[in-house]
């Protein structure tokens, strides 16, 4: 597919134009194609394309435009959806905003002027229009801005190109039009001066320097820069004008990066991040790249890997200074590093100017014109690295630091490039590499990177354990970190700057004495690999009587490296910083006291939760809620978003290893998981509740959990395995015979049958529900009745199925009851359609698609759902209602 954005935002497919997608559509593709191949907040997106509205209502949008939108494109999982982010994928040459770069690249380091004219034609010939003509985002201006001032940079180069291939005749014309329309640009000025003088018309030329030098007093207030001043000079004196002279080579070429170190396993992605920056054509500061990361991620690595393969790209030298923001040393002032780079350019150490904002000046003017790449490695904060940043736009600067050090991306503009660990197949293949093939036992070395945690530092101080004579094999040694309580111990090495709690000390001694104490009760949270630590936990760890304060000690424990930012709000350490945690709180914490605070605001806010999505429900607690710390949860979205986004937290609690925990979870949950969602957390959180209850002898609590597993062997698919615990549950309800309870279970197994094939069995027991509800003898809910209707439909009699599912709609709303609202409306809607009753079928989905909006239920199947009914209602696809109001459709009464 070829995506276009130098103009009207289009589609192309075999060459064939894909008609316009609708405005909505058109704004998603466009800020999803100015971050191709890049991750996409959808909160990003709510905010870019639907501005204020409530993010409930913009959600069920996005969603199903998302879904219109993958339908145009040529494979669908272009368009992907993970964590809470959207990538579209595009190819190498797919996306015409990347081959005019591309081309410009190729044309900047092209030596024939021919040759580079042609490859600029090239270029300014992909655009239609203005970037993203048509687009009226918010979101979009910085990039087409960019791409506008791109362009413009292009179109001087290829003028100047012209010129040195002897055409001044033939673009004398272009440029003056193109020096009328930007009076301002030096450059072109320059360049229609240097075209007139050489066509013999020199008054013409002074007067284009004149005009120019009187727009530029009144409209800045500046006098020309130098290459206008020169280009005057010239043609005064009679002399050809140069095009762009190139500055001579300076005297001293400084070399100063420390040695490569070595192979540099995997960080492929972020290597080509680094290449694309290069490729770009310079705009009006120096390109700068800042690589965060925590303690041994491999920052410094990297950069002086890269460095080191491109500096042919740089041959006026390299400049290197290592800050020291993270040392036990003091961190080194700009004030000292420039002196070493003012030195290496050449400056004589005597004669340095003593002021610092005198020395940053003349390292920008020493580096204006150079092309040097220069390496800020350790960085503190912002404020120690932007004296040191270049003059001019020809230098490469590549910044590293634990902290975010924000102020660069804002003020700088900085690319940011944050280092994770490395994947499990990376620390794989630097174990390989750094190990004989027979000690790289593949079990051994996969839990030997889990104890590492990815990190290289790690992994390299680990393959180092295992050298050398009477070393422990790597089964050996990943048996002795299982064992030990704090895996650090066998990663130290005896030398501060190697060893893990060596480095990682630098980052915790920077942190306030509230940050460091935070940090500390952190190694107390669950070892989980994607639980993550948000606000509310943090003032339930510092026993904090409100949410004040918290984010910014969270912030303050990234910008010191000491955690990541997962997500808006949430945050996460990594397992060698859990550790290192652990071992400070053992030393300065009561750990009894902060797991009581932390789980009581778990359990309490799950119980909220829970009381929200099916309010009916009764809410059985073993331990009784006490923090009054849950969380604000006011409606079944905000509870269902919740719950979704904190899966691996239940894990942990349900593997704390108190009974009780996990049975409260089973029992608090499964409406919420009988919503189809995570079924590997429900097996494992019901497994778990099932043998604690079976341990305290908890026979009422153990049916209700053996009923849930059977549920979940029936989403699954698996109804022999489901029939066999749903009859088990039954006979444990015979202990505790409540007649709601063997109802609820009793329609599940009439489900598992009908499903089966049983369709006599299936009524039977269906009836038996069905007869004892009419008779007033048991209230079912309304997570009994969609069972039960389910069973009706599977059976054959659908007439039956949509009487039980507008029930099950009607019980539902009555108990406010919101998800299995929309489900019962959903299935009806698709009784109705099998029945043939298309328009029924297409009010049920509109409902559905109106509820779930409302109530910000995330509910794909409900767009879904709606396409299918509004293909048989509305064949024509022309006649359809936009992505906007297709959803906006009164509610309407079953």
């Amino acid at each position: 597919m070829d995506f276009q954005v130098l103009g009207p935002v289009r589609i192309v497919a075999d060459g064939r134009r894909l008609p316009g997608p609708a405005p909505i559509r058109q704004g998603l593709l466009s800020v999803l194609l100015a971050r191709a191949n890049a991750p996409v907040a959808t909160d990003l997106l709510l905010d870019a394309i639907w501005g204020d509205h409530p993010r409930e209502v913009s959600l069920q949008r996005l969603q199903v435009t998302v879904h219109r939108l993958r339908k145009s494109l040529d494979v669908p999982d272009r368009l992907t959806h993970t964590d809470g982010h959207y990538v579209l994928r595009v190819e190498d040459g797919e996306l015409d905003s990347d081959r005019f770069l591309e081309l410009v690249r190729s044309a900047s380091t092209t030596a024939d002027p021919a040759e580079r004219a042609a490859l600029l034609r090239s270029a300014l010939a992909l655009w239609r229009g203005t970037p993203f003509q048509g687009v009226d985002l918010g979101e979009l201006w910085s990039h087409a801005q960019l791409l506008t001032e791109r362009r413009q940079m292009a179109l001087e180069e290829l003028y100047a190109a012209e010129l040195d291939c002897g055409r001044h005749l033939e673009v004398v014309a272009d440029l003056a039009d193109a020096a009328r329309r930007h009076p301002l640009q030096e450059r072109l000025q320059a360049l229609l001066m240097t075209a007139l003088h050489r066509a013999g018309r020199q008054a013409e030329a002074l007067e284009v320097y004149h005009a120019a030098r009187r727009h530029l007093l009144d409209e800045l207030g500046l006098e020309p820069g130098p290459e206008l001043q020169r280009t005057e000079r010239r043609i005064l004196l009679g002399e050809d004008a140069e095009v762009a002279p190139r500055p001579q080579a300076p005297l001293l070429r400084p070399a100063q990066l420390p040695a490569p170190p070595g192979e540099l396993v995997g960080r492929r992605p972020e290597r080509d991040v680094l290449d694309g920056v290069l490729a770009e054509v310079p705009g009006m500061t120096a390109r700068l790249v800042l690589l965060t990361g925590t303690a041994g991620v491999g920052k410094t690595a990297l950069a002086t890997s890269w460095a080191h393969e491109h500096r042919e790209d740089f041959p006026d030298g390299q400049l290197y200074v290592d800050l020291r923001g993270f040392s036990p040393d003091d961190p080194v002032p700009a004030f000292t590093a420039l002196a070493g780079f003012l030195v290496a350019l050449g400056e004589r150490r005597t004669t340095l100017p003593p002021d610092l904002s005198e020395r940053a000046a003349l390292f920008r003017t020493l580096t204006h014109d150079r092309r040097l790449v220069i390496m800020l490695d350790n960085a503190l904060a912002a404020d120690q690295v932007r004296p040191l940043l270049p003059g001019g736009t020809s230098c490469f600067v590549i910044v590293t630091s634990r902290g975010a050090l924000s102020g660069l991306s804002t003020s700088q503009g900085a690319h940011r490039l944050d280092l994770g660990p490395l994947s499990e197949d990376e620390s794989l293949a630097l174990l390989r590499s750094s190990l004989a093939p027979d000690l790289a036992d593949t079990g051994a070395a996969a839990r030997l990177v889990e104890h590492c945690a990815g990190l290289p530092l790690a992994l390299r101080v680990a393959a180092e354990r295992l050298h050398g004579q009477h070393r422990p094999g790597i089964a050996q040694l990943v048996a002795e970190l299982d064992a030990e309580r704090s895996h650090l111990d066998l990663l130290e090495t005896g030398d501060v700057h190697t060893s893990i709690r060596g480095v990682l000390s630098w980052s915790y001694q920077r942190l306030s004495p509230d940050a460091a104490r935070l940090f500390r009760l952190c190694g107390f949270r669950c070892r989980h690999p994607h639980h993550y630590l948000d606000a509310q936990q943090a003032a339930a760890l510092l026993d904090a009587p409100g949410l004040g304060g918290m984010r910014g000690l969270l912030d303050e424990l990234v910008r010191f490296g000491l955690a990541r930012r997962a997500a808006p709000d949430r945050y996460a350490l990594h397992s060698l910083l859990q550790a290192y945690a652990e071992d400070l709180a053992n030393l300065h914490d009561d750990k009894a006291a902060s797991h009581d605070r932390l789980l009581g605001y778990w359990l309490d806010t799950i119980a909220r939760a829970a009381s929200l999505i099916h309010p009916v429900e009764a809410v059985r607690r073993s331990i009784p809620g006490q923090s009054g710390r849950a969380a604000a949860l006011d409606m079944c979205a905000t509870a269902l978003r919740w719950l979704d986004a904190r899966r691996s937290e239940l894990l942990c609690i349900a593997d704390f290893g108190i009974p009780e925990y996990p049975i409260d979870l089973s029992l608090m949950l499964w409406p919420y998981l009988d919503l189809g969602r995570h079924d590997d957390i429900a097996g494992h959180l019901h497994a778990s509740a099932r043998e604690a209850a079976r341990s305290l002898g908890d026979r009422e609590a153990e049916g209700i959990i053996v009923r849930s597993l059977g549920v979940r062997e029936l989403r699954l698919g698996r109804l022999d395995a489901a029939g066999e615990l749903l009859r088990e549950a039954l006979r444990i309800h015979d202990d505790h015979p409540e007649a709601a309870l063997r109802a609820t279970t009793t329609a599940f197994l009439a489900e598992t049958l009908a499903a089966s094939g049983r369709a006599s069995e299936a009524y039977a027991a269906a009836d038996s529900v069905s007869d004892a509800h009419r008779s007033g003898s048991i209230d079912v809910s309304s997570l009994t009745l969609l069972p039960l209707a389910r069973a009706y439909y599977l059976g054959g009699r659908a007439h039956d199925a949509a009487r039980w599912l507008t029930e099950a709609h009607e019980v539902a709303q009555r108990q406010r009851h919101r998800p299995v609202q929309v489900r019962a409306l959903l299935e009806l809607a698709a009784v109705h359609h099998s029945r043939g009753r298309t328009s029924a079928a297409l009010v049920c989905s509109r409902q559905a698609a109106v509820l779930a909006e409302e109530h910000g239920i995330e509910t794909p199947e409900c767009a879904t759902g709606l396409e299918a009914c509004l293909d048989a209602v509305v064949p024509p696809p022309r006649s359809r209602t936009t992505d906007e109001s297709a959803l906006k459709v009164p509610s309407a009464t079953l």
